[in-house]
């Protein structure tokens, strides 16, 4: 059995004993080259290692950062989600006064308190909601391009705090309580003006106080950009409209002691009604004294500020009997007596007619010495239409020739009656038309 089992191996074995004998024993060449080939691997991963260090330790790193700080949506949709549309919206109830300046009350054009108002836009109607409300100042450029639609971030970042070390740049009632739809504004003064600010204009905003309210958003309320000036200036403002007794210098393009002013002064002109007086006396007269160095335009914007000014219900006489011409305080003809009774043109006589335009001519001449004339009203409808002068159309249609015959000292030349039958189409309502 075991020589047969030795047998069977050694036909089973295709390779010779030597064969087998050389393949466990290597030889010294090959034993050489792979030790070489270990060696120079080894000297491949020792200087792969400081590169592979790195890498690892990039991506690890990067790894983490996204996992603490996930990336950013888009900001389109964090503004769907945040602010979702609303009807409501604040609104100034009236435009602000101009000019404003440091130190003084803001007012709006009525010379009232600011109000605050929260409507709804589909219907125009207040709300009748309750809430808190935060009066802010913003740039005057806010918002850019003059865009009618911003965001609750972009709003707050137009908001403009005050310069280092000074007062907080708007104090007073800076926080109101919106009822019925509606809140009054106490006292709202500014500290210091536009000037240092790149749009060197300020803006007032209202909006809901931060975390006072949960809900839709209430879209914030805006005025129109303007310019705060120092208190200084408040001094030299101008009146809109002025006062017959304002000085000259209130009005437009007439600086407080300049040449203008100086020019007028000189001439016996100080105040807003004597300015009118002579507009309506003599215009080429204050035309000259003010001078080439005032242009057309400059002289337009004056004389349109002094037309807003209020005439008031004061009338006054310049008598010589038995003839009396009626005024008002800026020497405009507003109608006449004869004999202390109040008589229509149709009542004249071609002679009365003649004395009635030399008495206006002598009128003008003392217009400083006109008497008061107390318990006369123009509001009846008695027979004053159609007697009364209208002093707008009368002054327009025939100032010139009032004006040349007062400087001659001469009567009117009577061709006929046409100026007076013209002023005839005037009314009482009419009277004040363009002043």
């Amino acid at each position: 059995m075991a020589v047969r089992r030795l047998r069977e191996e050694a036909e089973s074995d295709p390779d010779p004993p030597v064969t087998r004998r050389l393949r466990t024993a290597p030889s010294l060449a090959s034993v050489i080259r792979e030790a070489v080939m270990a060696k120079s691997i080894q000297n491949v991963c020792f200087a792969l290692e400081p590169l592979l260090r790195r890498v690892v330790h990039e991506e690890v790193e990067r790894g983490l950062v996204h996992l603490v700080h996930p990336p950013l949506r888009s900001p389109q949709i964090c503004i769907e989600e945040v602010e979702p549309s609303s009807c409501l919206q604040l609104a100034f109830a009236q435009p602000l006064a101009r000019p404003i300046f440091t130190g003084s009350r803001i007012e709006d054009t009525e010379s009232n308190a600011l109000q605050i108002l929260l409507t709804d836009t589909r219907t125009g109607e207040r709300s009748p909601r309750m809430l808190k409300i935060e009066i802010v100042v913003l740039d005057g450029d806010f918002p850019s391009r003059d865009q009618e639609h911003w965001t609750s971030n972009e709003f707050d970042s137009g908001i403009v705090k005050e310069r280092e070390g000074k007062r907080p740049l708007l104090i007073g009632e800076r926080t109101v309580t919106l009822r019925d739809g509606m809140a009054p504004i106490g006292e709202l003064v500014f500290t210091d003006n536009s000037s240092w600010i790149r749009s060197r204009k300020f803006r007032l905003g209202a909006r809901v106080f931060p975390g006072s309210y949960e809900g839709p958003r209430i879209k914030e309320a805006l005025t129109e950009s303007f310019t705060v000036k120092d208190h200084r200036g408040e001094s030299y403002k101008k009146h809109y409209p002025p006062s017959l007794g304002d000085e000259v210098w209130r009005l437009e393009k007439i600086g407080k002691n300049g040449a203008f002013d100086r020019r007028l002064a000189d001439a016996g002109i100080r105040t807003v009604q004597e300015f009118l007086k002579q507009l309506v006396i003599n215009p080429s007269r204050l035309r000259t004294i003010l001078g080439p160095g005032m242009s057309e335009r400059q002289w337009e914007r004056s004389v349109k500020h002094a037309k807003t000014c209020t005439i008031g219900e004061e009338r006054y006489l310049y008598c010589r009997q038995p003839y009396a011409v009626i005024m008002n305080p800026i020497c405009e003809v507003v109608g006449i007596m004869i004999d202390d009774d109040i008589m229509t043109l149709q009542q004249l006589s071609q002679h009365q007619m003649e004395d009635f335009k030399q008495l206006i001519l002598e009128a003008y001449e003392h217009c400083n010495q006109l008497q008061k004339a107390d318990g006369i009203s123009f509001s009846a409808t008695v027979s004053l239409q159609p007697s009364l002068i209208g002093s707008s159309t009368w002054y327009s249609n025939h100032q010139e020739s009032l004006s040349s015959e007062y400087q001659n000292g001469g009567i009117f030349e009577l061709e006929s009656t046409n100026w007076i039958q013209t002023a005839m189409l005037d009314t009482p309502d009419q009277l004040h038309e363009g002043y």
